[in-house]
């Protein structure tokens, strides 16, 4: 059955039927899953549909079952490059090269990785690289057509779970919130500008989120925690700008630098027509003015136990805040010894009843 379905997939791909392509390809490889070249020619598939992200991950499981396979590496490098992922498409390339030696397809797909390389690096301008770089020459089943899917995170099956991120100046911190997931059924894999995870739900069809991100990251600090309600999952950055959002499109890209102030720096000055002002020492005068002030019946009781609260270490300030929340306000005590092992009863002034209200 997975035989038949391979034929028609590959007969689809002939007469330019990608899609339909795909769809038979996955049909076979549920059938047969361990079977790498399944997974090859999908990815060769899903190049020409422009699923750049959905051809590296077919590219990378084929390589997990047969790592000796050229055609794994040629497409992961293939879709690497169009991802402008140069250095991942670069060292695919090289491996996949070293594994058959006479095929040109790896030493053109090499070169073209060096200028693009050297060009964002700095290292060659951008006009000598303009009338260098050429396609490479493929053969007519490796031809690669761009797609406005290039810059579009693409999710296999239907999205199953919601995920969402925040950032910090050195991160980003993606979550997915899929509850009840064991550690075992997920795979998250860092690209040089891709994330990708894969969650593998039994009886279900496997989940997996893939994206080019809109900055590139360091692989190598990225992390990731599979929690009880959710997915965590850290982005080291590779620049410091702000991400403007999760997924890159190149109509979008801020490179907005983030400053990360140093420990003791100076307080921001902001330009002005007025004079200066010393606000260091208009703050001291003010903070000076309020503990001189004279306070009299509760407003001086409110800042006596304030003053209290302030100068008190972390037991007196658990012990005055139990005490008033549980005695509803009429017992203020700074000994935890002696409130935090029991609950504090109200205690009402003379001549005054203390009454629960029922609700």
């Amino acid at each position: 059955m997975a035989s038949d379905l391979e034929a028609r997939a590959k007969e689809a791909f002939i007469d330019d039927h990608f899609e339909l392509s795909v769809e038979l390809y996955t049909q076979a490889i549920a059938l047969s899953p361990k079977k790498a070249e399944l997974y090859i020619d999908r990815a060769q598939a899903n190049i020409k549909l422009g699923h750049y992200t959905e051809a590296v991950a077919d590219a990378n499981k084929a390589i997990e079952l047969d790592p000796s396979n050229s055609k794994a590496y040629l497409r992961k490098g293939t879709a690497c490059l169009k991802l402008e992922e140069y250095q991942t498409a670069k060292v695919a390339l090289e491996t996949g090269s070293a594994m058959a030696s006479g095929d040109s397809r790896f030493s053109s797909l090499i070169k073209e990785c060096e200028k693009l390389i050297a060009e964002e690096m700095g290292d060659l301008p951008q006009e000598s690289v303009e009338e260098t770089v050429q396609e490479p020459v493929l053969p007519t089943n490796n031809v690669v057509h761009v797609s406005d899917q290039l810059h579009q995170a693409t999710v296999e099956a239907k999205p199953k779970f919601r995920h969402e991120f925040y950032q910090k100046p050195e991160e980003v911190v993606v979550t997915i919130f899929a509850k009840g997931i064991p550690a075992e059924n997920v795979a998250v894999e860092f690209g040089e500008q891709i994330l990708s995870v894969t969650i593998n739900l039994p009886g279900e069809d496997t989940y997996r989120f893939q994206t080019r991100l809109f900055g590139k990251i360091i692989r190598e600090k990225c992390k990731f925690l599979v929690l009880s309600t959710k997915i965590e999952i850290r982005l080291a950055k590779a620049e410091l700008i702000t991400w403007t959002s999760l997924e890159f499109k190149k109509d979008n890209r801020i490179t907005q630098s983030i400053s990360v102030p140093a420990s003791g720096s100076q307080r921001p000055s902001y330009p002005s027509s007025k004079p200066k002002r010393d606000w260091d020492k208009i703050e001291a005068e003010v903070k000076k003015e309020e503990k001189d002030e004279k306070l009299d019946g509760d407003a001086a009781l409110n800042k006596f136990f304030r003053d209290i609260y302030k100068d008190a270490d972390e037991d007196t300030r658990r012990a005055m805040q139990k005490s008033f929340v549980e005695s509803n306000g009429t017992v203020l005590s700074t000994n935890w010894k002696e409130v935090g092992t029991k609950k504090v009863e109200g205690s009402p002034p003379d001549g005054m009843e203390l009454k629960k209200w029922e609700i």
